[in-house]
């Protein structure tokens, strides 16, 4: 395969990614939007929090103050401070890999979820890992806020949303951007470790705990540093690509 062809490839790959994990947790918007009108918002500040707000367990969270009183306030405050905590370190990870500046870089900052680091991350190279986050952030961003409106609208003519399925839409797109890449012993254990941990912790703590404790599981295969720098203007894809510490030890 030519390098011309190996790079169209690479980029179809990574847009396809980007858009499952971006249409299957926009999805779920629908159920903000519907339980923030049941909480007693209105249509437009259902969706002033999305548009703002953008990260969806604090606002969920928020709207559980609303509907269950001034003594949830403690438990969804800590939950909502894990959450800035996890992107926080998220930040961390992607500042040098984005290389952004200015208003860019307040955007960027805006759209550091969950699902644009798993993408970013997961790419083997810089080129890609910018166009995984970028695509998987504003796919998103944009279906998350559409979805919201819908929800908000509808309110609870749509019933239950777990009946649709639509809860489990982001963990199964998750599952399927992660199962490709447990090639070797060491990844399959700190995978194995980390659901442990995230299921036994999951009942008792707030939202947010479990992914942030299951992510010690990374110990097990410390990361070693990059050879290079990762490049800012698009010409990564010729530098060593990026590995985790489990794929340097197999």
């Amino acid at each position: 395969m030519t390098t011309d062809a190996r790079r169209a490839e690479e980029r179809r790959l990574v847009i396809r990614e980007a858009l499952s994990v971006g249409i299957a947790t926009g999805a779920y918007g629908i159920s903000f939007g519907a339980l923030a009108v049941s909480a007693g918002l209105d249509v437009w500040q259902a969706c002033a929090l999305s548009l703002l707000m953008f990260t969806g367990g604090s606002q969920f969270a928020f709207i559980g103050i609303i509907s269950a009183g001034l003594h949830a306030a403690p438990a969804a405050i800590a939950a909502s401070s894990l959450l800035g905590v996890r992107n926080g370190l998220y930040a961390l990870e992607l500042t040098q890999l984005l290389g952004v500046r200015g208003v860019r870089r307040l955007a960027a900052a805006h759209i550091t979820i969950d699902e644009s680091t798993a993408v970013a991350v997961s790419q083997s190279h810089g080129k890609a890992a910018r166009l995984g986050f970028w695509l998987t952030g504003l796919t998103v961003f944009a279906l998350w806020n559409f979805t919201t409106l819908v929800g908000a609208l509808v309110g609870n003519a749509l019933g239950d949303p777990k009946a649709w399925g639509l809860d489990a839409a982001a963990c199964a797109a998750f599952t399927a951007l992660l199962w490709p890449r447990l090639k070797n012993r060491d990844a399959v254990a700190i995978a194995v470790v980390a659901a442990v941990v995230a299921v036994l912790l999951a009942p008792a703590t707030p939202p947010g705990v479990p992914v942030i404790v299951a992510a010690l599981a990374a110990f097990i295969a410390w990361r070693e540093p990059r050879r290079g720098a990762v490049d800012t203007d698009g010409d990564a894809e010729d530098s060593e690509p990026r590995r985790t510490g489990s794929e340097v030890q197999s």
